[in-house]
């Protein structure tokens, strides 16, 4: 590679996820790579596919500092497999696949071997489980019956436990149904219990005919897809009531955040390689639809960094696009496109199929992140009518400007391969990929640039994470420290306070226009999220990665607006997330009319004799003994003893034990124990009589909750009176409520694009 050096500007927190994940490391774990070092290693690895096209050493050079400046300078990142992987043994470099599930044993683990693979070499697998005829089908080979779609994404799911990503994550999956299958509602319901499906997000395949079905109030065919006909119970045609479907899709929604929803028909129609190829499904986090076997490649634009500074004198709100640096742009999607389509020749394909299939479409994933940053940096507040305009106009640029990049692409090296099976054909355009525009959620790589991910508005704007000794330090917005220290208004004390909460709405120590330009997900209507995700949609080839945020008080009713928003907008599919709507997320905060009660209420004292049941129960660490007293019929202390375990362990179940004890005592209910100590992770995770197990503190709630609160076994919420029960739980609309701890620096995850995410180490559980 030649050219200059580039001074590469990484935060701290940045390059402790660079070293976690990305930066090579010898044979005992020492990094031996610097940020500089990997841009040239996949600068330099990506220009080499310019050789195929008749380049020489010196254009191959050229491409390669082209490469290197647009990553060192923190402009472009691609997705990132292509990051870790590019010029190293494992060489995958692609995020996204599909992978089809016939409906045979033959057919079902060939995929799941597939799936095996592809997550091993760092990527995410999307399924369609629609073909699998439903439960309790004759199957006449074996003169059995099947068990069905959910029985088997349950086989997936363990599989994918069990393969660490390319030794950085966790694999990570989609799991779709058809809206008209037959098992649709054991679908819909599956992940009532959030300690079912870890690895899976899932989405219900709903099409045109559904739709007019709720808004008409009729009924729906469910499809034999075994028989391509209406399948038939007790010797009858099945239907369902469209509205009751959809009611139960949006309750479980509301419930737990999934499942989310994809437009199958539009997927479908507006897929540029229909109609020779069918959309059945999409990569984990909803961006990417994909044809069975086919791949994407992504990578996204800083738009933060295209914000002329200082902004021209002229500049206005009402006119913000001269604002920005159009030419820069300009450029940044010639190269983008130019690296995305290097990746398809340069990238060791997982298995065979793949290969030939996304060479076949050559499909890329151009995209943007730093959206929010851009929008503070021109004076916009993210719902602004303006803000919107500006989206319309961006993502448009975008996407007129990549395909003029993929089409004189296409003159010198070639049309893909099924330009013939495509929309472009009829329209007589040559184009060298398939796709070039997809929304990425960004999380990491967004991390890495330093910027805001994908076009998501601030999830916070400070947050507090772990360094080296074990202290905590707090990460603050740049932007808003910056305006912070200009206006005056800076304290540690104030930083503390937005660290807590996660809206500086009703701060009245900030001045209001800095309110009202740093707004957060918590702060914009669900209504207008949905409205953003649809204008960046109106201008993509692929799909938007985009949360739906909604308060903890939203009803059901708010969940059904915004999914027929999104189809009304003519999205192709839409995720919803209600704050603290996670059974095991942390509990944030208490009203102030609460907490007196609560911290009053006297800790009963202990009777003599207390009757009780012990029950044993397998975790990661041994058999564990789990001893309830009850008193007047509930609980009112609990023991619990682990065999062959240290005394460490042992320890911590003694702590475990006495503190829920104390609680019960003190009149905390069961339901509240059961739904902060279920699904807390452990480094030693085990299934036992079909219930995975996480931890210690885990396999006791589970006991309490299947004797006491089985309502909360399918992911149902605690009765009313609950601490942190209900839209009046006293968690203030804006508080910072996280809803997972990362397994890796046991920080607080937040959920948004579809998908958790830490902040502080980079994890992502997709």
């Amino acid at each position: 590679m030649s050219g200059k050096k580039i001074d590469i500007r990484i935060s701290p927190n940045a390059m402790t996820v660079l070293k976690r994940r990305y930066l090579m490391k010898d044979a005992e774990g020492r990094v031996i790579e610097t940020p500089h070092d990997l841009f040239v290693r996949v600068a330099n690895f990506i220009a080499e596919a310019d050789r195929q096209y008749g380049a020489g050493d010196g254009e191959v050079r050229n491409s390669a500092h082209a490469f290197y400046e647009m990553m060192a300078s923190l402009d472009f990142l691609p997705n990132s497999p292509t990051l870790m992987n590019a010029g190293r043994p494992l060489g995958q470099l692609s995020a996204c696949f599909v992978l089809p599930v016939g409906d045979s044993m033959d057919e079902i683990f060939e995929t799941n071997k597939h799936a095996a693979l592809i997550h091993k070499s760092g990527g995410g697998t999307g399924f369609s489980f629609s073909r699998l005829r439903p439960k309790n089908s004759v199957v006449a080979s074996t003169s059995g019956v099947a068990s069905g779609p959910v029985s088997f994404m349950r086989v997936y799911n363990a599989s994918t436990e069990a393969v660490k990503q390319g030794g950085t994550r966790r694999g990570a999956n989609m799991g779709i149904l058809r809206v008209d299958h037959p098992d649709i509602l054991d679908f819909i319901s599956c992940k009532d219990d959030t300690s079912e499906f870890t690895n899976f997000n899932i989405s219900v395949a709903i099409t045109d005919t559904f739709m007019a079905a709720v808004k008409a109030g009729d009924t729906y065919p469910l499809i034999n897809p075994k028989t391509g006909r209406v399948h038939i119970i007790d010797g009858k045609e099945a239907h369902l009531e469209a509205r009751e479907v959809f009611r139960r899709i949006v309750e479980h929604a509301w419930r737990t955040g999934e499942p989310g929803v994809i437009f199958l028909d539009r997927m479908n129609r507006l897929n540029p390689t229909s109609p020779s190829e069918s959309i059945e499904a999409t990569n984990p986090c909803g961006e990417q639809p994909l044809p069975p076997y086919d791949s994407c490649n992504l990578g996204s634009i800083n738009l933060s960094h295209l914000v002329k500074a200082p902004l021209p004198t002229s500049y206005s709100i009402n006119e913000p696009t001269n604002g920005i640096d159009w030419d820069k742009f300009a450029s940044l999607i010639r190269r983008g496109v130019h690296f995305l389509d290097n990746v398809i020749d340069q990238n060791q394909y997982p298995i065979a199929q793949i290969e030939a299939q996304t060479r076949r479409n050559r499909r890329i994933g151009l995209g943007v992140m730093g959206w929010a940053d851009m929008l503070v940096k021109l004076r916009l507040p993210y719902h602004s009518a303006q803000a919107f305009e500006l989206a319309d106009k961006v993502m448009s640029y975008l996407q007129s400007e990549a395909r003029a990049c993929s089409s004189e692409l296409a003159r010198t090296r070639g049309r893909f391969p099924n330009w013939d099976g495509s929309v472009y054909r009829a329209e007589d355009v040559s184009m060298r990929n398939a796709t070039v525009t997809t929304i990425a959620p960004t999380g990491t790589i967004s991390i890495i640039a330093g910027c805001s991910s994908g076009i998501e508005p601030f999830y916070s704007l400070a947050y507090e994470r772990n360094v080296l000794d074990g202290t905590r330090m707090i990460e603050i917005n740049p932007l808003f420290e910056h305006a912070a220290h200009e206006q005056g208004f800076y304290s540690e004390t104030l930083i503390r306070k937005v660290a807590s909460l996660r809206s500086i709405s009703e701060f009245e120590e900030i001045p209001e226009s800095v309110r009202s330009l740093f707004v957060t997900a918590a702060d914009v209507p669900p209504a207008d999220h949905v409205r953003m995700q649809a204008v960046f949609q109106k201008h993509c080839d692929s799909s938007v990665s985009k949360t739906i945020n909604l308060p903890e008080g939203a009803t059901p009713e708010d969940v059904r607006a915004a999914f027929e928003l999104a189809y009304d907008l003519e999205c192709k599919g839409v995720t919803i997330y209600r704050d603290n709507s996670r059974p095991n997320q942390v509990l944030a905060s208490i009203k102030k009319d609460h907490a007196p009660a609560i911290a009053a209420s006297p800790v009963e004292k202990r009777p003599q004799v207390l009757e009780g049941f012990t029950e044993k129960i397998r975790t990661g660490y041994g058999n564990l003994y789990v001893t309830v007293n009850l008193k007047d019929g509930r609980p009112f202390e609990v023991f619990a003893t682990i065999g062959k375990s240290g005394y460490t362990t042992m320890a911590d179940s003694e702590a475990i034990c006495r503190l829920i004890s104390m609680s019960l005592r003190g009149g905390v209910p069961v339901e509240e124990i059961v739904r902060q100590l279920r699904g807390i992770g452990g480094s030693s995770q085990v299934y036992s009589d079909g219930a995975r197990i996480f931890s210690i503190p885990d396999a006791i709630a589970q006991v309490l909750g299947r004797r006491f609160c089985p309502s909360l076994q399918n992911g149902a919420k605690a009765p009313e009176g609950g601490v942190g029960d209900g839209p009046d739980s006293g968690k203030s609309p804006g508080s910072a409520q996280p809803s997972e701890i990362c397994p890796e620096c046991d920080q607080p995850m937040t959920f948004d694009a579809g998908c958790y995410h830490c902040s502080s180490c980079g994890y992502s559980n997709c």
